[in-house]
């Protein structure tokens, strides 16, 4: 399991932190919540919080180690986010990656400037001292380099571990301090040695034991259900897919028949789901969903709307008035359940405001449609339970509360649906051609027993038409766009080399079978520098 939040803390996080834990302060890396995820993959707790977070604030939190995350900044930049310098003193084990290590350096009295020569992509790591943070880790293996600065002058009692061509000091140490720095990024998976280096702070240097477990957060996610939301009955968003689904079976066995759980159809389901979604829950799962058919009103929400931005705000802001709406004829609720995962609220980038200068430490990339699109007037008082998870940890807390695999294995859908994958505007007719061309694309994928292999496979419509010919006759329609990429956790892809047999099969029925399609496209664009959706 990983769970983080890059919030400050709160009084209500530092109650419930009992546990052995490794804190990270993120600092704006894109790399911070893949820390955290290594970390748990040693089944110890990890948390991702502010940089801002104060000395006192984690004596509070008692936690075995801090790592301090890299980031887009240089430490010598006018405002560069700086960590409390009360937390050398603490007597806690600390790790620092990259900016990390960089900022260690610099607080504790060393220097930090321009490399001579910048260091990105892989790089081979020579091992100096062998003991302690790089016990068997082998000497000469791949880490990955990320930065334009070094470190040009220790502070008192440091000294080098490893050094790799270009980077004298690749990794330091003050031993009897237990303060560390790496200039690589040991949480990627380029970085060969790198879950070593990160199991031995956390077992050896931190003493942590790995008692963090898919049941225990099944344990404490019900026992904090129940605490927020005492008698009070809950609303939950269902769309079918594994985020929510799993939430719903969390909840159900949180808090029974306290949870009312209803689908909104705003028309932007694939092919056949809505149908299938009623079936299994009401027969197979013998939770009661209340459906309701917004179509209509989501559609002409976005009439002529073209800018992705806007669609998601429009389309979280009606599922919000929907919601409100159907909530009163059922019966007053107090809360609101959503299934937000961990990278929607990273890539939202709702977290980590400077609070003098109103700056985000990370960078915006998508508001999200349970994220940035809700309304600052809520009615309702949120349950985000998931909201701390990656999608592959959600998949093993699905199983964990008895979800069926069809649903586990299910490929991520997003919220405003096929609203996000018709490039432009949406109109029945191409919600009507991507419905067809997306169904053609899972029966192959299924046909030919790739389903599991890949994380998302999908068509998306452009707004283009280009000329084509068919039975000897001039066409002007619409391409189709098939994206597949494989990933571990939808932070970062790659296109998936699916067999041109498969690629050929799909745009052969596509073109034959959809009307007003005459042209088929696949996308070998990897995450980054796009993103897996097109919007």
């Amino acid at each position: 399991m990983t769970l983080q939040t890059s919030q400050p803390l709160t009084s209500d996080s530092l109650g419930v932190l009992n546990r052995q834990m490794i804190v990270i302060l993120d600092f704006g890396s894109q790399y911070s919540e893949l820390i955290a995820r290594r970390i748990r993959e040693t089944q110890v707790y990890s948390e991702v919080i502010s940089y801002r977070t104060s000395a006192e604030q984690l004596r509070q939190l008692n936690p075995k180690g801090i790592i301090l995350s890299g980031g887009p900044n240089s430490v010598y930049d006018k405002g560069a986010p700086k960590c409390d310098p009360e937390i050398w003193q603490l007597g806690i084990p600390i790790l620092g990656v990259c900016y990390g290590m960089q900022l260690m350096v610099q607080q504790l009295g060393g220097e930090v400037a321009r490399a001579k020569r910048a260091e990105y992509g892989k790089a081979s790591l020579f091992i100096d001292d062998p003991t302690d943070l790089l016990t068997n880790v082998e000497n000469g293996t791949t880490m990955w380099m990320s930065h334009g600065d070094s470190c040009h002058k220790l502070p008192e009692g440091f000294e080098i571990l490893a050094h790799t061509e270009n980077t004298p000091c690749a990794a330091i140490a003050h031993h009897s301090k237990k303060l560390y720095g790496v200039q690589f990024h040991p949480e990627v998976v380029h970085s060969i040695g790198g879950q070593a280096l990160i199991r031995n702070f956390v077992y050896h240097i931190c003493d942590c034991e790995p008692t963090w477990t898919t049941a225990a957060f099944v344990e404490e996610s019900i026992r904090e259900i129940r605490a927020k939301v005492g008698d009070k009955r809950v609303l939950l968003a269902l769309s079918g897919g594994v985020d929510s689904s799993t939430l719903a079976f969390l909840l159900h066995k949180a808090i029974g028949d306290q949870l009312t759980c209803m689908f909104i159809d705003q028309g932007f389901m694939r092919k056949y789901e809505p149908e299938r979604l009623l079936k299994l829950f009401s027969e197979q799962f013998h939770i009661p969903v209340e459906y309701v058919n917004a179509r209509d009103r989501f559609l002409n929400q976005l009439s002529g709307i073209t800018d992705p931005e806007e669609k998601r705000r429009r389309i979280g802001h009606e599922f919000i008035q929907v919601f409100e709406e159907e909530s009163r004829r059922l019966g007053p609720f107090d809360y609101l359940a959503q299934g937000t995962l961990y990278p929607d609220v990273i890539e939202s980038a709702d977290t980590n405001v400077d609070p003098q200068t109103g700056e985000r430490v990370a960078v915006k990339i998508k508001s999200h449609h349970n994220v940035g699109g809700l309304p600052k007037d809520l009615r309702f008082k949120l349950v985000e339970p998931l909201r701390k998870l990656f999608k592959d940890e959600v998949r093993k807390l699905g199983r964990a509360v008895g979800l069926p695999e069809e649903i586990v294995q299910r490929h991520p859908f997003p919220g405003p649906g096929l609203a996000i994958r018709i490039i432009g505007e949406i109109t029945a007719e191409r919600l009507e051609i991507l419905r067809d061309a997306d169904l053609i694309v899972r029966q192959e994928i299924n046909r030919q027993g790739m389903y599991s292999e890949l994380w998302q496979a999908f068509a998306v419509l452009l707004p283009i038409r280009s000329v084509g010919v068919m039975g000897d006759r001039r066409t002007y329609a619409y391409p189709i766009v098939l994206r597949f990429v494989k990933s571990e956790d939808g932070m970062t892809a790659d296109w998936a080399r699916v067999p041109y047999d498969l690629l050929e099969t799909i745009s052969t029925r596509i073109v034959n079978e959809v009307s007003g399609v005459n042209r088929v496209v696949y996308d070998i664009t990897s995450k980054p520098p796009g993103t897996i959706e097109w919007e």
